[in-house]
């Protein structure tokens, strides 16, 4: 009479590594040896520092939380299908984290002796095995894990996706900036600060005999070796060193360390014989390999044209994937990128300036709003911005604000140059709904919260959200504390606000299964941001409001914060900061992946491990969105 319960189990574990890997006798075998738990919510399977159990463990249905002991904070949590507990038996040690029920859940034991034996003769099975115990992840097929089982260096393919930067060729620049023998240091030094170069090419009949550094003006003029009023030629370095244009990144490398020069002189046949074709310095070099942020800080502020920061944007986006890649914690990675957008909408606004034809005539805040307002815009979506201006008298406010409005159009064009997609809501600066005084400000925002229809609801759940990335920070400090004293004296605002958090659909049905998009363009995708991203943002910023607390955006932050305030939902709030990054995260590898903004998600494309970390986060989404719901009485508001 066969078992129909270890039937069962096999069935279910065939699924998923390492018994994936096991013949079928060896699965049924095994089956048989599975004990069956039951763990109610809450309960534990395993505590820190106890000695390992006889068995590792496979969740069937539910979920475990895996955590420091004493500590709310959760490090992860298994969900179907997932082993865990088993490298303290590979290494024979006690448990390094606590094992708790997260919900109602029934596991399956797996006995160590039954299942090694298996492992030693299944070559699979056994590369499952110390692949998890090197890597110490829950995921040891991982890419980014495969080497440290080699003893390799990590570093070695840290950005995998850069097509051998050493063979490709590097840009350099084309503008050259030249003087004769007989020019002055001065009047070079001088030009070289109009241009903002660090080096000046010396010609002689167009063709190349020197050049001259900022280090060459340091050590040679600023120390008293030679007079400001010199001739370029006492100073400058000759013969000059030239190479051929087209050389690849990893000769420019080389050709540097070798001659031990910061600039090459680039012609046209590599000989000061014929005409210069550019001019490659070190800086070049490092912006090209493109994993420093401060090196794409200095390269973003020394940009003098949108073209360029364009180019400077590809090296952001390149960073963002070796980051993803080395698996760096996503609240680091977030503010890195969030600084190097912020620098780039700011070098922006400086090029916008520069090229209207007066002077600002009030000061003015550019503000950016929304994913960029929060610090949580890492791929490039769209734009969210307004300005606000200082006020003037009536007789002049529409040609002031005529002014803005023509600045606002230009960042928001330059601003689309470089990458980022125009607002389809129209939600930017040169929109004379988005560009107004302080005062203009006030009115709006106050009828926003005195009069919150649904448009009112989602204008200020956007606006609340704002940075101040070029301008006079005090103006949009005055409106800040404006709103905040509107809120407070009108608390039936908070019960809207949250009424409109809640209109976002759930992210899941009643068997836990995906909701998709059941027509349209999108049609049998999953929106990522509207199911599981806006519930956890929209919750977040009704908590953080209605606690007066307006110096924080993030959403991860803002919940940690709460989480400070309110002890008694510490837990809760806690997994909703591990979800919204995690979420953030996912959304940022999908659209890396396919090259948009990884907001509709095509199921299918995802493995089980994807689609199990996407449905962890939704137990929290639908509880936080429960708490709102009771704590701003929602329900007596559409009574």
């Amino acid at each position: 009479m066969k078992n129909t319960i270890s039937e069962r189990i096999a069935d279910f574990l065939k699924n998923y590594p390492p018994f994936n890997a096991m013949e079928v006798k060896q699965l049924e075998q095994l089956s048989l040896e599975v004990t069956i738990i039951h763990k109610e919510t809450n309960t534990v399977v395993f505590s820190q520092g106890e000695s390992p159990h006889e068995s590792f463990y496979v969740v069937n249905k539910g979920a475990v939380a895996l955590s420091k002991a004493g500590s709310s904070q959760i490090l992860d949590i298994c969900d179907e299908g997932d082993v865990f507990g088993l490298r303290p038996l590979l290494a024979n040690e006690s448990y390094k984290l606590e094992a708790k029920a997260y919900e109602e859940t029934i596991l399956y034991a797996i006995p160590i002796k039954d299942f090694k034996p298996l492992a030693l003769e299944n070559k699979r099975i056994g590369n499952f095995l110390i692949e998890s115990f090197a890597s110490n992840t829950g995921n040891p097929y991982s890419i980014k894990h495969r080497g440290k089982l080699y003893g390799e260096n990590s570093d070695s393919n840290q950005y995998s996706s850069d097509k051998m930067l050493d063979l490709q060729p590097i840009k350099y620049s084309t503008k050259l900036i030249t003087c004769k023998e007989g020019t002055q240091v001065k009047t070079i030094a001088n030009k070289m600060t109009k241009h903002n170069v660090g080096c000046m090419l010396v010609v002689r009949e167009d063709l190349p005999v020197g050049i001259i550094t900022d280090k060459d003006i340091r050590k040679k003029v600023a120390t008293g070796l030679y007079p400001i009023t010199a001739s370029v030629q006492s100073i400058m370095s000759s013969p000059i060193i030239t190479y051929p244009k087209g050389l690849t990144l990893a000769q420019s490398q080389m050709a540097m360390m070798k001659s031990d020069i910061s600039h090459l002189v680039l012609t046209e046949d590599g000989t000061t014989d014929t005409k210069v074709a550019g001019i490659l310095s070190k800086h070049d070099i490092m912006v090209a390999v493109g994993n420093n942020p401060a090196v794409l800080l200095r390269a973003i502020k020394r940009a003098s044209k949108v073209k360029r920061l364009r180019g400077i944007r590809h090296g952001i986006m390149n960073l963002l994937q070796g980051y993803l890649e080395q698996n760096i914690p996503l609240g680091l990675v977030s503010k890195i990128i969030s600084e190097l957008n912020d620098a780039s909408t700011k070098q922006v606004v400086k090029i916008a300036l520069s090229k209207m034809e007066e002077e600002p005539p009030v000061k003015f805040t550019w503000l950016s709003m929304g994913s960029q307002g929060r610090g949580e815009q890492l791929l490039n979506t769209d734009q969210d911005n307004a300005i606000i201006f200082e006020d003037v008298p009536v007789e002049n406010l529409e040609a002031t604000r005529a002014y803005f409005l023509k600045l606002g159009e230009r960042i928001s064009k330059m601003l689309n140059t470089i990458g980022f997609e125009y607002c389809p809501a129209d939600m930017m600066a040169y929109n004379p709904s988005w560009c107004h005084s302080l005062s203009e400000w006030k009115k709006v925002t106050t009828h926003w919260i005195h009069n919150p229809g649904p448009d009112e609801i989602l204008l200020s759940s956007i606006f609340f959200d704002y940075n101040v990335t070029y301008g006079d920070k005090s103006l949009a400090d005055e409106l800040s504390q404006n709103i905040f004293d509107n809120v407070q004296g009108y608390p039936l605002f908070f019960t809207h606000l949250a009424s409109g958090a809640l209109q976002n659909p759930s992210p899941s049905g009643f068997f836990r299964d995906f909701l998709v998009e059941q027509d349209g363009e999108h049609k049998d995708f999953f929106d990522l941001k509207l199911r599981a991203l806006m519930p956890i943002i929209d919750a977040a910023r009704v908590l953080i409001l209605s606690h007066s607390i307006k110096s924080i955006n993030n959403t991860a932050e803002r919940y940690e914060k709460l989480a400070e305030l309110e002890p008694n939902n510490k837990e809760l709030y806690l997994a909703c900061s591990y979800a919204s990054k995690a979420l953030l995260k996912f959304r940022t590898r999908q659209g890396l992946l396919h090259n948009d903004s990884g907001r509709y998600i095509a199921l299918d494309k995802l493995n089980k491990e994807e689609k199990i970390k996407l449905k962890r986060t939704f137990k929290t989404v639908k509880e936080i969105q429960s708490l709102i719901e009771v704590r701003f009485q929602v329900k007596n508001l559409l009574r």
